[in-house]
């Protein structure tokens, strides 16, 4: 099959919003506690509501897609993600932030569960490789881009720049940040038109790939293995959304550093390093095996957690980036590592592993809920047991088929 550029394009184009969109929530987190007055565990239900929409919304999209076509799935993604920004644009309230991110959260998984098998058909099943790491990239880019955004537009509305004078008689004066959601709804509604006027191919799921009956999920879940790297994606998104979530609000709260300007920063380095770690691992992954790489990745990634917790304020700003950067293996190490060591039903396999980024639900929960008994340093241990879990993957996991390295050997731990 000729492949077909235009939708790879746009499919990247999906990726970069959908990252831009997601990764507002932690520099946001701040600004949200002190407008609304909230306590540590209830501006954490902000991003459960958003990341428990995935869990909520990946196996009903699924069936679904087997209905309608691709485009007409996306279409109405979109407009749902339109829905969700608006309402949080009109009506600026804590309750409203909920139902709105949990609205935006049910699109972004709609999406999700549409545009991989897409980019495979569009992109060509020889380049699918080499395209999910460029759609990796792009995702990490917007995730650089999305605090920075941020930072500008508050920064611009309070000193009354004409750059943003578009949003001054829109935007609360108390609540500048409101902006980044009419951006949002604005970007939505550009993405509905683009994607109504575009060509779809249409798209072929193996046998593989195609989310079986829900007696295989069962059967799935019977395998210990399966459970196991279920939980390892759970405590990876949430080892993710935890650190950068609350990244911006502990230097705030223990160092006294802006939110707004140095905090939104320091969000932007975490996702910026973790793309370029990302990079790196690509190499890494070339001449070693790659529960090695998993290994070592997160044994650094947890002395830099140590530093950023309990070192000076100049060590903390330097360290809860470089996190981000030894954090960026985990996800695809862990999710190949899962799929070869399973020998069939690798569609539905995948749809549970998806399941598992509620773990973005779940982590900042948790840290926000023992930050407000014993001080967020303390909600932020959590991350221990999490990056934990993951550092045991690289010693127990046992995959059928181990990554090729350029030495054309199988290693052994």
């Amino acid at each position: 099959m000729k492949r077909n550029y235009y939708i790879v394009a746009l499919i990247m184009l999906v990726f970069f919003v959908i990252s831009l969109i997601t990764n507002a929530i932690g520099p946001l987190i701040p600004d949200i506690i002190k407008d609304f007055n909230l306590s540590l565990t209830l501006v954490a239900l902000l991003p459960f509501a958003f990341f428990i929409a995935y869990g909520v919304m990946s196996i009903p999209s699924g069936i679904l897609i087997e209905k309608y076509n691709e485009k007409k799935m996306m279409i109405a993604a979109f407009i749902i993600a339109f829905i969700g920004s608006l309402l949080l644009a009109l009506f600026p309230n804590y309750l409203t932030a909920i139902l709105s991110l949990f609205i935006i959260g049910c699109g972004f998984a709609m999406l999700q569960v549409i545009i991989n098998p897409l980019l495979r058909t569009a992109g060509g099943e020889e380049h699918y490789a080499f395209n999910s790491v460029l759609a990796q990239l792009i995702f990490g880019l917007a995730s650089f881009l999305s605090p920075l955004v941020y930072s500008y537009l508050v920064l611009n509305l309070k000193n009354n720049n004409n750059a943003v004078s578009a949003f001054h008689s829109i935007v609360p004066g108390n609540l500048p940040w409101i902006s980044l959601y009419w951006l949002f709804a604005v970007i939505c509604l550009l993405m509905v038109l683009v994607i109504a006027f575009s060509k779809f191919p249409k798209v072929e799921l193996s046998n593989e790939e195609k989310a079986g009956a829900l007696k295989t999920h069962i059967m799935l879940f019977k395998n210990p293995t399966v459970v196991l790297f279920f939980i390892g994606i759970i405590c990876y998104v949430g080892t993710e959304q935890g650190t950068a979530n609350w990244m911006s609000q502990f230097l705030s709260t223990y160092h006294g550093y802006d939110p707004q300007t140095t905090g939104a920063k320091e969000v932007a380095y975490f996702w910026g390093l973790m793309t370029a770690g990302g990079v790196l691992g690509l190499f890494l992954l070339k001449v070693m095996d790659s529960r090695k790489v998993l290994i070592y990745f997160t044994i650094i990634a947890l002395a830099f957690l140590t530093a950023a917790l309990f070192g000076s304020a100049k060590i903390s700003l330097i360290a809860f980036p470089w996190i981000g950067f030894f954090a960026s293996v985990m996800y695809p190490v862990i999710f190949s590592l899962a799929l070869n060591s399973v020998r069939e039903h690798h569609g539905s396999f995948s749809g549970i592993l998806v399941t598992g980024i509620i773990g973005g639900a779940i982590v900042p929960l948790i840290i926000g809920w023992v930050g407000d008994k014993l001080g967020l340093r303390s909600g932020m241990l959590f991350l221990y047991i999490t990056m934990g879990f993951i550092l045991s993957i690289g010693f127990w996991a046992k995959p059928i088929i181990t990554n090729k390295t350029i030495f054309d050997k199988k290693e052994t731990l």
